[in-house]
């Protein structure tokens, strides 16, 4: 038995294929030989640079796989070939491309040369011998996996098909196996034990009726549908084996184009989903249980992943860092002594001391949910933050010089543009901090409170206009297949999303130049000021009552607690003097407030910027 495991675009090209390489170290460790791999997003990438003679090829990919999800520009790509019609898709991608504004010049160009990088693909991976061939999709791997699938089984009728990842999660799984009958088998859920016990029982070691979370058929052709197995616990969470993907890398020729990445997970699931599923996310899908690795066991296999490859690196492909992680996992990488750049995803609430210790980490970037900065809309998303906390965590990372991705979300049931506007005027104040990476309404997703309880706001759902030009299915099959829907919008206009826009377009186009940083001098508290809109100006806080005071507005306060807190630390202030020496701060843009919180705005350092 001979198996090749698969990865079709678009995964990254940075990064190994985690689902292939954990699958890897099951085999071995359930006794079988070790897969082999075929990484066919490296393949692609640099079949189009040799096609187009250089003018098509990793910068090109990339922006694909990481901007075309919510179009289905990568899938789209790949249709034509899936259906034996490379008219296929062609003119609702064009009407769709003309309402939405797109260019759609590059992926037209890779299209013309999809049909042909698959049957090289394909010939490659029969080169192999393989006697089974595993797919992993995830995202827009899906019509380019199911292209090569099909002509594989055309080609070589007895090597057998199977699917498994995030793409083939809980109803989605069993549409795939269902409506497309050259893939043989269908894994749902974590697959590091389901994998290889189906690999035994085709070598005729039990039954297939045995295999947690197969979708299979039965002699009669009838499809049978396996329970799906329960989450792994993190005890039982395996080391993966990259060897064969940093060996590929290495003689690459898009090499040259990519800075190679190590790939880590210490846990999955989410523990803030588990008690507060945020309305909108469906990125859990079935697995939202939260397991998380033991600090020494992050610990070993960082020491030996980093070690081993010799990359610096590492990307957490955590949903969400766990809490004693960040306490017992952090110091401890930061006495490796590694110049290591981590990436880690976090929870919007981070106190100032534990920002800290991802910095002392090496860990260069995070990705917070801070998702707005409205709390009425914050309160909708079930996120348990407020606009003051998010926007704190977010001046501290930039204090840290930690870069911090987000996005600013709306389109939410209840939200209303009442609730935007005292931000919105605020905003210009804030172009020293890291701005959103874009301002999007929200769609509805598969596996989220939205999508599972239709009374939250969204009951009429249709699949998503882009799946019409990438598959050849009816609304019934579609709709149990794919992981986005459109739905009537909710909460704000068009036209009102268009402020927040032009708001956020200006915020980046002045961040990379602007600064407001606290500096201590002479016994005063100064705050220099070089922000683009601003006067340039230092603004000097002598008295000793209002440098206290200041020093409170860095964690949030309301005026209560800010005249309380005042009051314990001997200086007796009054309300109205308080709010008169406030409303200065905010006329100058040097304090942020909403629903009666204000924080300051200020940074503690002048950090690098990376724009």
């Amino acid at each position: 038995m001979t198996v090749c495991l698969v990865a079709m675009p678009w995964q990254s090209l940075e990064t190994p294929s985690l689902p292939i390489a954990l699958l890897r170290t099951a085999a071995v460790n359930a006794g079988l030989a070790p897969p082999l791999a075929y990484h066919a997003n490296l393949r692609w990438a640099e079949f189009l640079l040799e096609r187009t003679g250089g003018e098509m090829g990793p910068p090109e990919y990339t922006l694909v796989a990481e901007e075309g999800l919510f179009d289905g520009f990568g899938d789209w790509v790949f249709t034509g070939v899936l259906h034996d019609d490379p008219d296929f898709g062609v003119r609702t991608m064009t009407d769709y491309a003309i309402d939405g504004g797109y260019d759609i010049t590059a992926i037209t160009r890779m299209r013309a040369h999809a049909e042909e990088f698959i049957d090289l693909a394909v010939a490659e991976i029969l080169a192999l011998r393989p006697t089974i061939v595993g797919f992993s999709s995830t995202f827009m791997q899906n019509v380019p996996s199911l292209a090569a699938a099909k002509r594989l089984k055309r080609l070589a009728p007895d090597v057998t098909i199977v699917l498994g990842g995030g793409n083939c999660d809980g109803p989605m799984g069993a549409a795939l196996h269902r409506n497309y009958p050259f893939v043989d088998y269908v894994i749902r859920g974590e697959a590091e034990e389901s994998f290889p016990r189906l690999l035994t029982s085709l070598a005729g070691a039990g039954p297939l009726a045995e295999v947690p979370g197969l979708c299979w058929r039965d002699a009669e052709g009838t499809q049978q549908l396996n329970a799906a197995p329960a989450p792994l616990p993190a005890s039982r969470f395996l080391t993966p084996d990259f060897d064969d993907w940093y060996a590929r890398i290495e003689d690459s020729p898009i090499n040259g184009y990519i800075e190679p990445k190590l790939i880590m997970e210490t846990a999955r699931g989410c523990w803030w989903g588990e008690k507060h599923h945020c309305t909108f996310c469906g990125l859990n899908g079935t697995l939202m249980q939260f397991r998380a690795k033991a600090a020494d066991v992050v610990i070993a296999e960082l020491t030996e992943q980093v070690s081993r490859y010799r990359v610096l690196d590492v990307i957490m492909v955590d949903n969400i860092i766990a809490n004693e992680h960040i306490t017992e996992v952090l110091p401890r990488i930061a006495a490796l002594g590694w110049d290591l750049r981590v990436h880690y995803e976090v929870k919007s609430n981070l106190k100032p001391e534990e920002i800290e210790l991802f910095r002392a980490a090496g860990v260069a970037h995070v990705q917070p949910g801070i998702e707005s900065l409205v709390s009425p809309v914050l309160k909708i998303m079930d996120k348990g933050v407020t606009a003051v906390r998010n926007l704190r965590t977010l001046r501290d990372c930039e204090s840290a010089g930690l870069t911090t991705t987000w996005n600013w979300l709306y389109g939410f049931p209840g939200e209303s543009y009442a609730d935007y506007v005292d931000v919105l005027r605020q905003v210009p104040a804030l172009v020293h901090l890291q701005p959103p990476s874009s301002v999007s309404r929200i769609m509805l997703e598969r596996f989220s409170p939205y999508f599972n309880n239709p009374a939250l706001g969204f009951p009429e759902r249709a699949t998503a206009r882009p799946y019409r030009h990438v598959y050849a299915l009816d609304e019934a099959e579609m709709h149990d297949m794919v992981y986005l829907f459109d739905t009537p919008p909710q909460g704000l206009s068009d036209v009102d999303a268009k402020a927040i826009r032009d708001l956020v377009r200006q915020w980046t186009a002045r961040y990379g130049d602007s600064t407001l940083v606290r500096a201590d001098r002479d016994g005063a508290i100064v705050l220099v000021d070089r922000r683009v809109g601003w006067p340039e100006a230092d603004h000097r806080i002598t008295e000793p009552w209002a440098r206290a005071a200041y020093l409170e507005l860095e964690h949030g306060r309301s005026v209560s607690a800010l005249r309380r807190n005042l009051a314990e630390a001997g200086f007796t202030v009054g309300d109205e003097e308080l709010r008169q020496w406030l409303a200065g701060l905010a006329e100058r843009g040097l304090v942020f407030t909403e629903r009666g919180q204000w924080l300051s705005l200020a940074t503690t350092s002048i950090p690098i910027k990376v724009v």
